[in-house]
């Protein structure tokens, strides 16, 4: 008579915890192998002492400048250090990079005077500076003529951009050579270049 009631309790007792336990102890449902198992990685991956946390710095420190010596490169923008970042100064460097610019002249000329300059002789030691202060002199103005019409182009295609600092920008990168020119050339000389910077 007393075993009827005992097991009524016990069946509900066992219907009340069931769905306990299907969500596990903590009210959660419980996580599947797979979720656990990427729980399990990723806790994996967390660098827990300082040598490993000095070691995972070094390892994104290296990922980083890969990605930018590689910007450098192709000139991808999301990878450049700041002062390259940017529609104005792909343009700027793209500006550039499409003009002949006198500087590919200098070191020639440079080689020219240079030899004439030390031939001994009066006449040829003349005309060898004479050749080096009309060089710089070709370089100036070829620099001035740069300025002006890159802030022409820069107006017309960036109207609402700042032009602080384009002009020395634009400069630096003319007086190199344009096979030493970071990030690398990505026109060639007389190349059109598209309207539309983004």
């Amino acid at each position: 008579m007393r075993a009827a009631p005992v097991f009524r309790r016990n069946s509900s007792e066992q219907e009340t915890t069931a769905p306990v336990d299907k969500v596990g102890g903590k009210g959660r449902p419980t996580p599947t192998r797979k979720e656990a198992e990427a729980a399990a990685r990723a806790k994996a991956k967390v660098p827990r002492t300082r040598k490993e946390q000095a070691a995972a710095q070094r390892a994104a420190r290296g990922d980083t400048s890969r990605k930018m010596r590689e910007a450098m490169k192709t000139g991808d923008d999301r990878y450049l250090p700041a002062r390259d970042r940017g529609p104005v100064r792909r343009f700027i460097r793209d500006f550039v990079d499409s003009r002949f610019s006198f500087i590919e002249l200098m070191i020639p000329l440079l080689i020219v005077s240079m030899v004439l300059g030390y031939s001994g002789n009066p006449s040829m030691i003349q005309l060898g500076n004479t050749v080096l202060f009309t060089t710089l002199l070709v370089i100036i103005v070829d620099i001035v003529m740069l300025r002006f019409r890159l802030r022409r182009e820069l107006a017309r295609r960036f109207p609402d951009e700042p032009t602080k600092g384009t002009t020395l920008y634009a400069a630096m990168r003319s007086l190199q050579m344009k096979f030493l020119r970071l990030p690398k050339a990505q026109v060639k000389i007389g190349e059109k270049l598209p309207e539309i910077y983004r």
